[in-house]
């Protein structure tokens, strides 16, 4: 008997250790991988939201010939974000990445929230028929953006939670798991859709 229970603590105990180990790991690949899932989707909608841009930029030019400034900050500003998200979709598990796209977004969503409300002054550019589709596009780029950005964050919440809960939190230490960012709008006019009104 005995002998028994010393092969069991023996054998036993670091084979259910192994296990345990084996399925935290394997839990914390799986949700790694649902969060830089999510942030692909994110991925997809910027570079729409992206696209749009230097087309809305070159329709409102025609019009605002006087608001040069305007238009040429929200170039700059969108080249800035192009920047940071292929940055961060090249590894969307470096979270500093992530924060800087972030950024990003916020600067791109600030500059058109100012070129939107400059735009109120020309009712030439209001009633042109490209720059109302194109705004609608944008608005409904930006809802998708806003949708597949809560996806992300709660995909980066359930990953952190779980990988910072013990023992879990021992084995993702050791195993090199990263800490994973939230894709959050730092301005309080970068949290709101542009606000479309033709």
């Amino acid at each position: 008997m005995e002998s028994w229970f010393g092969t069991l603590v023996t054998w036993g105990i670091p084979l259910l250790i192994v296990v345990v180990g084996v399925v935290i790991y394997n839990r914390l690949v799986a949700l790694r991988n649902r969060f830089k899932n999510a942030f692909s989707q994110i991925d997809v909608q910027l570079q729409r939201r992206h696209d749009l841009i230097p087309n809305l930029v070159e329709t409102a030019r025609k019009y605002m010939a006087h608001e040069r400034e305007t238009l040429e900050n929200v170039i700059a500003a969108r080249n800035q974000a192009v920047s940071a998200q292929e940055t961060a979709a090249a590894d969307p598990t470096n979270g500093p990445m992530v924060d800087m796209l972030s950024k990003a977004e916020g600067m791109l969503s600030g500059a058109l929230g100012r070129l939107f409300a400059v735009s109120e002054a020309y009712p030439d550019l209001k009633a042109d028929g490209t720059m109302r589709d194109l705004m609608e596009s944008l608005e409904s780029t930006e809802n998708k953006v806003a949708f597949s950005r809560q996806a992300y964050n709660d995909a980066v919440m359930n990953y952190q939670t779980y990988k910072e809960s013990f023992p879990n939190n021992m084995l993702a230490g050791v195993t090199g798991f990263k800490e994973a960012a939230l894709f959050e709008l730092e301005t309080p006019e970068a949290r709101e859709s542009p606000v479309v009104q033709f």
